[in-house]
């Protein structure tokens, strides 16, 4: 059907908001509301169809939108992965003689990672990783490394928070060149490995990613060798401080699997978990003795007056909040596995 759409070699096929369209073989009808992004490979519009409010990818050649289709077709089949968003149709739209491929998936509402972690705050890091690495287990067993991985592709949705991967185009089978990627988040631009497709890539790249959580505005490259200096903006974070060991052995490409790395993560949260914890000490013991003398000879001074609170109250304030803590991550965890 003829179409308002504006085109050109390089821009493709643009569509307007309020514009409505009919699929060419489907004759499913959709109605954009505005453009959500645009990348190398298209254009991706937030559009009102039968199904409600979905995402609608319109491509610039057959050959890529083919790629990312079966790759969308891929996590439909493992359905406890939930790595990208489902499918719902592919179709063509034409405008004047020339014919444009597009899909339809599934419209993820919720703040990409960097703005979930401004508002909630960098505490979250460690249990979204560990999410996030036994999704990328299931790819890479799948036979498929996600490649362009960085925040931009990151949605949190929920509750519970969990992580969804957007943007599907530079996923390549492995063994095969990385097809997309960005340089903050590439071992190729620091020098630390090749753009290989294989697990190690993506877990480089996830290790980046942490950084980046604690570094909004990133860094350049500088002149020193690339670990020393990655190792440098490391410790110079408390908050990565528990994850070094991790995020070292990552940039260096020492895992073989995500498995590997998440089992460090969870480790290296569960030390976290235990350093938070307030040790017992006697001069505590001796601070709600002493408390606890003061509220007696109060009361007996007084019935009106009310005694003073007892340090031990603080203490048993505090580990309950720990304790309810920690079976919440442990809800979390098993929401994760």
């Amino acid at each position: 059907m003829k179409m308002k759409s504006s085109y050109s070699k390089n821009q493709g096929c643009r569509l307007a908001s309020g514009e409505k369209f009919l699929g060419k073989w489907h004759k499913n009808p959709y109605r954009v509301i505005r453009k959500l992004g645009e990348g190398a490979n298209g254009t991706v519009y937030l559009a009102d169809s039968k199904q409600g409010q979905v995402a609608l990818k319109v491509g610039l050649d057959q050959m890529s939108i083919t790629s990312e289709v079966n790759v969308l077709k891929h996590f439909s089949k493992v359905q406890s992965q939930m790595l990208g968003p489902s499918l719902f149709d592919v179709d063509d739209l034409t405008y004047e003689n020339k014919t444009f491929p597009f899909y339809v998936m599934e419209y993820l509402k919720g703040p990409c990672l960097l703005d979930f972690m401004n508002s909630r705050g960098v505490e979250w890091l460690g249990l979204l990783m560990v999410q996030l690495l036994g999704d990328l287990e299931r790819l890479h067993r799948s036979g498929w490394v996600f490649g362009d991985l960085k925040p931009e592709n990151m949605i949190v949705v929920g509750p519970p928070a969990r992580i969804r991967l957007l943007d599907v185009g530079g996923t390549t089978l492995i063994g095969r060149s990385i097809k997309e990627f960005t340089e903050f988040y590439d071992r190729g631009y620091w020098g630390l490995g090749t753009r290989k497709a294989e697990s190690s890539y993506d877990l480089f790249a996830v290790a980046m990613i942490m950084i980046n959580c604690v570094y909004p505005k990133r860094f350049e490259k500088q002149g020193e060798k690339p670990l020393v200096f990655l190792k440098r903006q490391i410790e110079r974070k408390s908050i990565l401080s528990p994850f070094k060991h991790v995020l070292l052995k990552a940039l260096q490409g020492k895992y073989d699997s995500a498995q590997l790395m998440k089992n460090d993560m969870l480790k290296a949260l569960s030390k976290g978990l235990e350093v938070k914890a307030p040790p017992k000490s006697s001069t505590s013991s001796q601070q709600v003795k002493r408390s606890r003398k003061k509220s007696s000879t109060y009361a007996k001074e007084s019935k009106n007056r009310r005694p003073e609170k007892k340090q031990g109250y603080f203490v048993e304030i505090f580990l309950l909040s720990s304790f309810f803590l920690l079976l919440y991550i442990l809800y979390l965890f098993g929401q994760m596995m």
